[in-house]
This record gives C-alpha cells, structure tokens and sequence, in this order.
C-alpha cells in the first residue's frame, strides 16, 4: 500500500490520522509502495463550473442507483497511453458503465456517461460524484446530469480521500492485471482490461459483501426483495 491505502486501512480500525502525517512518516521509515501507480491529473484550473461536495465520503448506498462515484485513470504501454473512465456504484461497487479511448477527449466521459443513463429506472436520481477535472466541469457534461436528474458532487481540489473508493478500484485494477501480466501491445492490454472489468463484475467476490461479487450481491437483493 501506498500512503493513501495505508491512511484508509488505518481509518478502517479507529486511527483517525491526516494523510500528509502517513507519508511523512512512511518516508521517515523507509516504507514505500511495491506497486507504484500514475495518477491522470485531469485539474486543468476552472474551465467551466465546479460544485460542492455533496457525497461527503458518505460512500455507503442503501439501493442501486443512488450513490456513483467516478474518475479517470491513465496506462502507459509500449510506449503508447489508454485511458479508462469508469462509472462504480456504491451500493455494491459494481463498474456499472466504463468507456476507453487512447486519448483523454471529452467523449471518454461522455459515452460513459450515456451507457450509465441507460441503467436508470424512472424517479432514480442518483448523486454522481467526480474530482474537479476539466471534463466534469464542461457545460455539456453538466446539461446532461440535469437533464436527467443526476446530481452532480465534487471532491474539494487536491484531496483523494474525498473519492477514496474510486481510487481503491484503480489500484486493486492495477496490482491485479497491469503489473501482474504482459501485454503483447496496447490493443491486446484493451482486450484483458475489458475482461477484467468483467471478472471484478461477476466473479470477484468481497468480504463486505457477504462473499458475493457485486453482481452476484445485487441480483440476491433483488430476489430478495
């Protein structure tokens, strides 16, 4: 674990400690990540409109649909970059809509954003949750949460903890497939990161999920229901 894991998993047994605090004193003992990650700095400054944080690190949902949080992340292979815009619910944290482009345009958000309205049931208003990256702050990506009642939240500027679950994905992504495998080339890497989604999807099972893969966790629900 990086700093940031490392201040989440202290958080998770009772140490309320700032994460500034966590890396000062990991680099004081020598303690670094075996599995360094590149983080895509979408913060371009105010390109358009920025808006509170209404999630709050309140990542807890009691149904589908009411809670999403997103981001995006960068890969670097063979000399090439791929850029992955995923879309997790949190009641589950199921990826419940992804997009992949080679470069980081507005359509890598947009199209994710349209596969994801068409998981909506009506009178479902979900509160989407993102950084301030430029992408988020665009008047169409804003038009079209309105338009169809998503209420868009957003992480103060420079604090990952505010979308900490989101991050989580990144590295469990990252440390499960990037570092773990070889990839004859950028397309070959788009093929295996498309089944991994899958595999995180439908068979990837979590202890807070009573063992279930988020899937698994939320069609029991539903018969349950």
């Amino acid at each position: 674990y990086g700093y940031r894991r490392i201040t989440l998993e202290l958080r998770n047994r009772g140490y309320v400690i700032n994460h500034k605090t966590i890396r000062r004193l990991m680099n004081e003992l020598g303690l670094k990540c075996l599995v360094r990650m590149k983080k895509y700095r979408s913060y371009r400054g105010q390109v358009g409109k920025t808006t509170a944080n209404i999630l709050e690190r309140d990542f807890h949902a009691s149904k589908p649909n009411k809670k999403w949080v997103t981001d995006v992340t960068e890969f670097h292979l063979h000399g090439e970059k791929l850029y992955l815009s995923p879309i997790l619910d949190l009641y589950n944290g199921e990826i419940i809509a992804y997009n992949i482009e080679q470069r980081p345009v507005y359509p890598l958000v947009s199209k994710m954003l349209d596969k994801a309205i068409e998981r909506l049931n009506e009178g479902e208003t979900p509160i989407l949750h993102s950084d301030q990256g430029w992408h988020y702050q665009m008047k169409q990506y804003q038009f079209a949460l309105k338009k169809h009642g998503i209420i868009q939240s957003m992480s103060r500027k420079g604090n990952c903890l505010d979308n900490a679950v989101m991050e989580n994905f990144f590295g469990l992504l990252k440390s499960e497939l990037l570092y773990l495998k070889k990839f004859e080339s950028v397309e070959h890497f788009k093929i295996e990161l498309e089944k991994y989604i899958h595999y995180y999807n439908h068979k990837r099972i979590k202890a807070k999920l009573k063992g279930m893969s988020p899937v698994q966790y939320r069609t029991h629900a539903q018969v349950a229901v």
